[in-house]
């Protein structure tokens, strides 16, 4: 009989991708041979995402694994949208005919379909086709917990949230502030926030929802979830936490530039600043920046976008004469380095010369971070990473705050930044020592959970018995 296979239908942007991908293998491993992967590919709406994609699936193609990749037709993207997570959420909403006819034509049985968290409306399709649908959901379990309680929210407060007193109630963590909640949360007006209560709402439907994190990193907010605090009471789809979820590919024979750089720095001496595939500064903020670490007097190494070119959604290649404060690169030679391009992040921190990292906070980069025992610094750009910021410095306690003005498209002033860096680096910051200890404590409980026998490595054992049961049942 065929090998039982589990359908993915990830979305393009490489965190959610990559991410997705990576679990399905890891739950390829751990069934030990009794599932495969199918994984749907719809047509990314970009030329550049295409191509990324594309080079993606290549490799994975080249990999040996049981893993088939099948296109979806293209469909005509909506052009009506006026924001990301709605646009995402409709995309993936246009391709249910495509789905559906793809799993039907499989001609082994189905043990699953996990769906990325903006395709809830394929829960529909599963539902028709009585396949069990499972959520993979790339970010955190407190972004988890707050998406669960958005409908209620949606009741409580009538106001906006920037507009209501005290504080908002997430159950599993310390009262949020409203000026930390996520980008799309913060106009309930706006489509965004419309389509995150539709996606709180249909999360209770799937079977699972598989989250990219560490039950030791977010024990409370899990147990919330789990006993259905986030869900009024009502008991929530079953969580497995099998993170973290990274791809560490062996270090490249011949060192990038910017490791190469650091083999010359002391032992974790440098802060890194690396904004995500979306972050890039303009020239008022990148002055700042410069000048906030110059006068920080501390190493650095700094990855440097320059705004989107006209018409595209990317940032571009820096030119530091443009971005930078005349004189500046000359001044810090040495002691810092401007990299205008992107950059291997997970090498950099891998690398002993690493103290500190200056973030936006996305949770890839997050768990990154943790995987390597280096302490933050978030400065939050947009989606969740002002919640994020939040759970890092007052939950977790392995970042330090640095005042982000968001009404001013998350300006930060060069004095602001320049103490931050020094609290963070200065060997005699008490604040300093405390978030280093702690994250160095993070680095184990996220090793530990992905070795056999951890908590993660022993709910994913759980989920692939549960999908091989539900293809024999």
């Amino acid at each position: 009989m065929a090998t039982p296979t589990v359908v993915l239908l990830p979305v393009w942007g490489v965190g959610h991708l990559m991410s997705m991908l990576d679990a399905g293998k890891r739950l390829l491993a751990r069934s030990g041979g009794a599932l495969s992967l199918t994984v749907l590919v719809m047509q990314a709406p970009t030329e550049g995402y295409r191509s990324e994609v594309a080079g993606h699936i290549q490799r994975e193609e080249a990999s040996g694994l049981d893993i088939r990749f099948r296109h979806l037709p293209a469909v005509e993207p909506p052009t009506d949208h006026v924001g990301v997570e709605e646009f995402i959420s409709r995309f993936v909403q246009l391709h249910a005919a495509h789905v559906r006819a793809a799993i039907s034509g499989l001609t082994c049985p189905v043990a699953a379909l996990v769906l990325d968290f903006f395709g809830t409306t394929m829960l529909d399709v599963s539902r028709e086709l009585a396949v069990p649908a499972y959520v993979y959901f790339t970010a955190s379990a407190a972004m988890y917990a707050l998406f669960l309680r958005l409908p209620a929210l949606q009741e409580e407060v009538a106001v906006e949230f920037e507009e209501m007193e005290g504080m908002v109630d997430v159950p599993g963590l310390p009262p949020v502030p409203p000026s930390s909640l996520p980008s799309p949360v913060m106009d309930k007006k706006h489509p965004n926030y419309a389509w995150f209560v539709y996606h709180g709402r249909r999360f209770m439907e799937a079977k699972g929802v598989i989250i990219n994190t560490a039950a030791e990193l977010e024990t409370s907010v899990l147990a919330a979830i789990a006993d259905g605090r986030c869900t009024c009471g009502i008991p929530a789809p079953t969580v497995y936490p099998v993170g973290p979820v990274l791809s560490l590919n062996p270090p490249a024979e011949r060192p990038h530039e910017c490791v190469q750089w650091l083999d010359a720095q002391p032992p974790a001496s440098v802060v890194l600043l690396c904004f995500g595939s979306g972050g890039f500064s303009a020239a008022p903020q990148a002055h700042e920046i410069a000048r906030g670490l110059e006068r920080s007097g501390h190493r650095f190494l700094w990855v440097l976008r320059g705004p989107p070119a006209a018409g595209a959604r990317q940032p571009s290649d820096a030119d530091p004469e443009e971005l930078l404060p005349e004189g500046f690169l000359e001044r810090t030679k040495g002691k810092g380095m401007v990299w205008p391009t992107r950059a291997p992040q997970k090498e950099i921190l891998a690398h002993a010369a690493v103290g500190g990292f200056v973030t936006h906070g996305g949770w890839n980069s997050t768990l990154e971070a943790l995987w390597f025992g280096v302490p933050m610094v978030p400065w939050p750009r947009y989606a969740e990473q002002h919640l994020n910021a939040f759970t890092l410095v007052d939950y977790m306690g392995v970042a330090l705050a640095m005042e982000v003005d968001r009404k001013r498209s998350n300006w930060v002033e060069a004095s602001e930044l320049e103490r931050a860096v020094k609290a963070l680096m200065d060997g005699d910051s008490d604040e300093g020592k405390k978030v280093r200890a702690r994250a160095m404590e993070m680095k184990g409980a996220c090793r530990k959970a992905v070795a056999e026998g951890g908590s993660s490595y022993s709910a994913l054992g759980r989920l692939s018995e549960e999908m091989i049961n539900g293809a024999n049942a």
